[in-house]
């Protein structure tokens, strides 16, 4: 069954669900380009280490919703504060515990020399929440930006910080950065929000190559139907995060449409 979005399906950012698909698209993304790319060029899926501490290693694996849920449940407790009396009793509590998050990502290496050409990245939650995985992420995309390897930076995700670039003065929900090494420090920057289709673009190689078509939106639309998304996403509730009442309504009017909910 195909998604009922005409591009980025909301309900694939919800933390429960976009571990699974960013591991699923970025196998799609290696299945695509290695034909298209052989013979002059191998297109590999590598691992990343990320460790995180403090709160952050708290809340992993825990839905934003039920955060958002406890945060406003606390807040509209009474003020009153109990202050503990000397003689009571411990409490349980939890410490922060560093933890370790791998995170795969794509490299296309000209067979013959085995150098890095390109760089391809699917951003997760780890590399725009504020912390020492976002500053991990931000020092090995400055090694890539400051070397011959291209880049492609794919964001899906509307929660949190986007990576940096200038001259971006709009706002969007999603973005696709390409940079061409030869350019620098120019890139292009596709910017599209949840009613729009994802843009296809062009991976760049060497300057003298043909570079190959991503239709994201094809593959992204491959995968919500051979794993079966419409069973495991649940449309009568609100996307994580949430979206904004302008588009919250357009999203009510297209699952109604759908019929994936009752008709106001």
């Amino acid at each position: 069954m195909a998604s009922p979005f005409p591009g980025m399906d909301p309900y694939l950012e919800h933390p429960e669900i976009w571990p699974g698909l960013h591991l699923l698209l970025i196998a799609a993304l290696a299945e695509s380009l290695a034909p298209q790319l052989r013979p002059k060029y191998s297109v590999s899926v590598e691992v990343r280490m990320y460790e995180t501490t403090g709160e952050q290693s708290l809340l992993v694996g825990i839905p934003d919703v039920a955060i958002q849920k406890s945060q406003k449940q606390q807040n509209n407790q009474p003020v009153n504060v109990a202050v503990a009396s000397p003689t009571s009793q411990p409490v349980l509590v939890q410490v922060p515990m560093p933890i370790t998050v791998r995170q795969g990502y794509l490299e296309v290496r000209e067979v013959s020399t085995k150098e890095v050409v390109t760089a391809i990245e699917l951003l997760s939650p780890i590399n725009k929440r504020s912390g020492r995985g976002r500053q991990t992420y931000v020092t090995q995309r400055e090694r890539v930006l400051s070397s011959s390897t291209n880049l492609v930076e794919i964001d899906l995700l509307r929660a949190h910080e986007p990576m940096p670039v200038f001259g971006d003065d709009l706002p969007s929900h999603y973005r696709i950065l390409v940079s061409r090494s030869q350019i620098r420090p120019q890139a292009e920057l596709y910017k599209f929000n949840v009613t729009d289709p994802l843009p296809a673009f062009r991976l760049p190689l060497r300057p003298d190559d043909q570079a190959p078509t991503i239709n994201l939106q094809k593959l992204l639309d491959e995968i919500y139907d051979r794993s079966g998304y419409d069973l495991k996403l649940d449309y009568q509730q609100e996307p994580v995060p949430e979206l904004s009442d302008a588009e919250a309504t357009w999203l009510d009017q297209l699952l109604s449409e759908k019929g994936l909910r009752p008709i106001a």
